[in-house]
């Protein structure tokens, strides 16, 4: 803790002692923020989890029947019915706002058109090349999820260190300097009273010995 360097004065007490209500109240609200954060990022991780053992089991089906395709089919074919791809993809990009976080939400969407997934006729080609096509499809959704829970987990994991590093700060740091400070400046207030009403009653004495001596003189006069 470090003391704050402030005139020692009633106005700087009241002062710090706002300051110190609004850190309090501003320690809270990070710190609920926080738990709000950490909440979200968990729930993130975990569906982030499903979505990856999902994408990477239609990826090693898609790859399996691939590579069975290879195998039964003359690199020529291969080539000419995986050259011109007939399914459009398009994807759009939008925010959502997590306790002020932007994070992105893919929307992805295809024709309806299922053999659009085939950009081949079926004469030269084999079944397990149909089977890799429609994997490497059935893919594409939770991959693009996936990316998009990554990328929101990403974020939201720097806000948290951002959210903690501020209610670090305020718990380890400023709340205790404000509260340092004011109880300093409290202890040397009440020295001042001390002092002063010990100077006070210095002079009521001097004043009332005085007064005696004074009352004195008058009676020896009489």
């Amino acid at each position: 803790m470090a003391r704050i360097n402030v005139n020692p004065t009633r106005m700087e007490m009241t002062r710090l002692k706002k300051q110190l209500k609004t850190a309090t109240r501003g320690h809270k609200l990070l710190k609920d923020k926080l738990d709000e954060l950490m909440k979200q990022f968990l729930e993130i991780v975990k569906e982030n989890r499903q979505l990856r053992q999902e994408a990477e089991k239609s990826l090693e089906t898609a790859y399996k029947s691939f590579i069975i395709a290879r195998a039964v089919m003359s690199e020529e074919y291969m080539g000419e019915a995986l050259m011109m791809p007939k399914q459009k993809v398009a994807v759009d990009v939008e925010n959502k706002n997590i306790m002020s976080v932007n994070v992105p939400v893919f929307k992805f969407t295809t024709a309806d058109t299922r053999s659009d997934i085939y950009p081949y006729g079926f004469a030269f080609t084999s079944g397990e090349l149909d089977t890799a096509m429609e994997s490497f499809s059935n893919a594409m959704e939770p991959l693009l999820k996936l990316a998009e829970s990554e990328k929101s987990a990403q974020l939201l994991a720097q806000e948290i260190e951002k959210t903690r590093r501020r209610v670090n700060a305020l718990e380890n740091v400023l709340i205790p300097n404000y509260q340092e400070t004011i109880k300093f400046i409290s202890q040397k207030l009440e020295e001042n009273d001390r002092a002063t009403t010990t100077r006070l009653m210095k002079v009521k004495d001097m004043v009332l010995k005085k007064a005696i001596e004074e009352k004195r003189k008058r009676d020896d006069a009489v």
